[in-house]
């Protein structure tokens, strides 16, 4: 049985994308035959808080549906000081060199980027000709981070592009959760040894249940309230002439949306706080369209949403540009508003029938969902080059 190591900055209980895409991941390897085991932090995203049952540790050990889980001391902060993100991160790395020193690790390894600093971390230190690693390439930093307005072009962050270039050049294959990802990827090593991965889920669908019951149009955003979302701004933009707007999640724009809400009584928003995941599941096929924005087009950003509320068979509306706007057009799932244009967004709102919004649209789109973004033919896949 051939031995993995998953390194990663977020992982159950934690919730969110980087989390759900890192255990699937792990889950799906472990049921393939491999021997997978998990380092990660104590969790902590996204309260910026040590969780609970984990507070006063220095590191936790457990095996958690097979998978050998480590958690290793972080010092957790979701600070907009980029001093004290920096120092999280530094942190988090000093424990993963603790690690390595102390433990055996097995030949093949697959490391989760971002953060850029881990991954060099995992990537300057355990460089070998007899192991493979694996870089999965989320999201492109420092790139995005350039696109959000977090970075400036200076000594700073031409020092990221070169730790980027690094971590590139060092991995035996580099996965890539979108095409964009892959050709920037190869635009720095050409020839660099790369795999389409996309964050699939895998998950027992609810029973799918639709029962509209006046005209209102019912949107649903689930997931991270942070910058790059733009949930406040959304808030404040959208016409609630014929719609209500129900929000799930936390992040940093979590208070600004709270107050916002309270501040504006009149308005038909509804903050409901953060669920579990298959609570969330069932909660979503009650509203009529989702919405998955993103506050600027971030190039090589496709969020994994689009994959799981396929799955759920929920009509998407996309609010986001680049790769993700086309998979969406592709494949029928939904609407597209142009990208930070919130008088087109409203316009597309009202162009939705929802007496159209059958539960034989949703039955398509499920069925869309399994014939194209099948999680166990892409690992398969993947299989083969491990």
């Amino acid at each position: 049985m051939k031995n993995v190591l998953v390194i990663t900055s977020y992982f159950p209980p934690e919730t969110g994308a980087a989390s759900n895409r890192i255990f699937h991941l792990a889950e799906g390897l472990n049921e393939q035959g491999f021997n997978v085991s998990v380092v990660t932090p104590l969790p902590n995203y996204p309260t910026g808080e040590i969780f609970k049952d984990y507070k006063g540790k220095f590191k936790h050990t457990s095996s958690e549906n097979g998978i050998a889980v480590n958690r290793l001391w972080i010092y957790a902060s979701n600070s907009k000081n980029k001093l004290l993100r920096l120092i999280a991160m530094l942190s988090y790395s000093f424990s993963l060199v603790w690690f390595f020193v102390w433990n055996n690790i097995p030949k093949t390894v697959i490391v989760q980027s971002p953060p850029l600093l881990v991954a060099f971390t995992c990537m300057f230190c355990l460089k070998s000709r007899k192991r493979q690693l694996i870089l999965n390439v989320s999201d492109l930093w420092p790139i995005a981070g350039l696109e959000l307005g977090a970075f400036k072009k200076n000594f700073s962050y031409r020092l990221l592009e070169r730790i980027e270039r690094f971590n590139y050049r060092k991995a035996d294959l580099v996965l890539g959760q979108s095409e964009e990802i892959l050709t920037h990827v190869n635009s720095i090593v050409s020839g660099q040894n790369t795999f389409l991965y996309r964050n699939f889920p895998e998950f027992e669908s609810p029973e799918l249940t639709y029962n509209p019951t006046d005209k209102t149009l019912k949107i649903v955003y689930a997931g991270l309230l942070g910058i790059a979302q733009g949930i406040y701004k959304l808030c404040q933009e959208l016409d609630y002439d014929q719609i209500e707007f129900h929000i799930y999640g936390s992040g940093a724009e979590q208070l600004k949306i709270e107050t916002y809400i309270s501040n504006h009584p009149e308005l038909p928003i509804t903050y409901h706080g953060q669920v579990s995941r298959s609570e969330l599941h069932n909660v979503l096929l009650q509203y009529d369209v989702t919405i998955i924005p993103l506050l600027k087009r971030i190039y090589g950003s496709v969020p994994s949403k689009i994959f799981e509320y396929a799955k759920l068979g929920l009509p998407m509306l996309y609010f986001g540009g680049g790769e993700g706007e086309t998979i969406i057009k592709t494949h029928d799932l939904g609407w597209v508003a142009e990208a930070g244009n919130y008088e087109h967004l409203n316009a597309v709102i009202a162009s939705i029938n929802k007496d159209k919004l059958t539960k034989n649209v949703r039955e398509k789109i499920i069925e869309k969902g399994k014939k194209e973004f099948d999680f166990k033919a892409q690992l398969l896949r993947l299989k083969d080059r491990l």
